[in-house]
């Protein structure tokens, strides 16, 4: 797998970069097949510095906060009217609840809403989807709105995206073992954070410790966090090789 931080600033788009996006690239039928996770508001153009967007094959959402969902807007209006479409529907997987919020963030009636450019699906707890060459297994986290971590997995590698979450054990379940951990560390060590909502760059690296993972990316830090603290906790906590991600790093898996 390849991974393209297309996107990671947390909560809005910062000055570098854009909200939360990933691209992840593999292998497939004598092809490559391009999977978006996120959309967050910002990450639609930057992502066409990576991919025409023509070519996405589907589409993976964590959870329906803005910073992680907004350009789905702009994905559809691609998808409808660009010059010989509209193209065809592509998956798009998601919370309970996606394809009305996408219906209503862009001013549409709910039937048909999007659907007849997305195929809108709903992540199950714990079980696993098929994307062309990857197994997604989606697993419920601790944020204010239903959230998903997301474990992906081809050629037996494996890649753990943690979403937006507060500390919890299902994170650790769902980055057991994983050869790169995306996790997002929002917060640096404070009394007074607010519980169940986000990770402080020492839950990320303890949550990557328990799971013994190979490598931890932080990511979906805002920019009024100290990034070079968040840095340092996730190094305290995690004695493995541990980074923050920019926009436009690349990583193989």
């Amino acid at each position: 797998m390849r991974l393209t931080v297309v996107g990671c600033a947390g909560s809005y788009p910062g000055p570098d970069s854009a909200a939360s996006c990933y691209l992840v690239e593999a292998p497939y039928e004598s092809r490559t097949y391009r999977l978006v996770v996120d959309l967050g508001n910002g990450a639609l153009g930057e992502l066409q510095k990576y991919v025409d967007l023509a070519d996405v094959d589907a589409i993976a959402v964590s959870h329906l906060h803005p910073d992680h969902y907004m350009d789905i807007c702009g994905m559809y209006v691609y998808r409808k009217y660009v010059p010989g479409g509209p193209l065809p529907r592509i998956p798009l997987w998601g919370p309970t609840g996606s394809a009305d919020r996408f219906a209503e963030a862009y001013g549409l009636p709910i039937e048909p809403g999007m659907t007849e450019e997305l195929a809108v699906e709903t992540w199950v707890d714990r079980a696993p989807v098929t994307l062309g060459p990857f197994t997604v297994t989606p697993r419920l986290v601790d944020h204010p709105v239903q959230a998903y971590a997301l474990r992906i997995e081809a050629e037996g590698k494996v890649l753990t995206y943690s979403g937006d979450t507060g500390p919890t054990a299902a994170l650790v379940e769902v980055a057991e073992g994983a050869d790169l951990f995306l996790c997002e560390a929002s917060f640096t060590d404070a009394p007074d954070n607010p519980p169940n909502l986000h990770l402080t760059g020492t839950d990320a690296g303890e949550a990557a410790t328990a799971a013994g993972v190979g490598r931890l990316l932080l990511t979906h830090v805002p920019t009024w966090t100290d990034h070079d603290v968040v840095a340092s906790e996730a190094k305290a906590a995690f004695a493995g090789p541990s980074e923050l991600v920019e926009a436009g790093g690349v990583y193989e898996v």
